[in-house]
């Protein structure tokens, strides 16, 4: 299935999003928001988003004590360049057995050959039974990831991202990772200047770092300690500072050991690990938004040197900096 070209001009992008009984609302309406927001520099639309059911134009049942009157048939599918697939909680032989329902297999039928396939949550399940996850990476919701693995051994389930770009096949974690992922498709379709404006707009973070570990339940510290938010928002204000792990621990006036463990349990990640997605992230930043050189960016950023920033980078997020800039920088936005 080859993929879906990133520049369209002819005519707006139409994105399919399928409302199966059970949905739940909050994500039925993220497609919606995210491209429905993304504007070209004439304000013209970029995508057209239409909802649709497997069966006639009707009420779909969602999770909530409401239905959704949805006005297309599975027909919008045939004439969709991405179909979205948001969480349903009556999947049935899909999350029991791993095996479509004949009218899924009827709707997914009508699908052209290049359709874009994007699922949220534990949409991955209709994917996966649909056989397009098969041999490829996916990830959904960490709570599912399991119970996923097992119904469908075939797919490489990465249950530590918040979503994975497979090309013409995207999966995301559990709910809000849909956004996320939206986000992502819009930048990866029309450059990051579009992006963020949906994300200023929708008052999201045009992209969060880490992964679904930080989302994973961990103990509390008990209210009456101090945390670390202090030492945080001092090493934000230095991050181009050769920070040692002393400094944010005296932020908080704790014993490195102390501070240690008490920022593992609150962030997700140890101290180290955090300043380097923060660097990366102003990085990103700087290589969006600004003209300074990479030696400057990677002082800038706290990397010291252009060197290490290009390992980090590329160990992190697979490009150079100099693709990354190439890539995402808001004068080749096409905004």
């Amino acid at each position: 299935m080859p993929e879906t070209p990133a520049r369209l001009t002819k005519r707006p992008h139409r994105v399919a999003v399928l409302a199966l009984d059970g949905v739940m609302p909050f994500e039925l309406g993220i497609a919606q928001r995210i491209f429905g927001r993304a504007r070209d520099a004439g304000h013209n639309p970029l995508y057209e988003v239409v909802t649709c059911s497997v069966r006639e134009p009707g009420l779909v049942e969602s999770d909530a004590d409401f239905a959704v009157q949805v006005r297309n048939g599975p027909e919008a599918l045939a004439t969709a360049d991405t179909l979205v697939v948001p969480t349903s909680y009556e999947l049935g032989p899909v999350y029991e057995e791993g095996v479509l329902t004949d009218e899924l297999a009827a709707a997914f039928e009508l699908l052209r050959p290049g359709t874009r396939l994007v699922s949220i949550c534990t949409g991955s399940y209709v994917l996966a039974a649909a056989g397009f996850l098969d041999g490829r990476p996916a990830t959904t919701h960490w709570a599912n990831a399991e119970h996923f693995q097992r119904l469908f051994p075939e797919v490489r389930v990465d249950a530590d991202v918040l979503f994975i770009d497979d090309g013409d096949v995207l999966t995301s974690a559990g709910v809000a990772a849909g956004i996320d992922l939206c986000l992502h498709l819009v930048r990866r379709d029309h450059g990051t200047a579009v992006a963020n404006d949906v994300a200023r707009r929708t008052l999201v973070p045009p992209h969060r770092d880490g992964g679904q570990a930080q989302y994973i339940h961990r103990p509390v510290p008990e209210p009456q300690l101090a945390t670390t938010t202090k030492s945080r928002a001092w090493a934000l204000a230095r991050l181009h500072e050769p920070l040692q792990l002393r400094d944010l621990a005296e932020q908080e006036s704790m014993s490195v050991r102390t501070f240690t463990r008490r920022f593992r349990e609150e962030a997700g990640v140890s101290p180290g690990q955090w300043l380097t997605q923060q660097r990366i992230e102003r990085a990103r930043h700087l290589l969006e938004s600004s003209d300074l050189t990479m030696d400057q960016v990677a002082r800038e950023s706290g990397f010291g040197t252009a060197q290490s920033m290009r390992a980090h980078l590329q160990a992190a997020l697979g490009v150079t900096p100099t693709a990354y800039r190439r890539t995402f920088h808001a004068t080749n936005g096409g905004a």
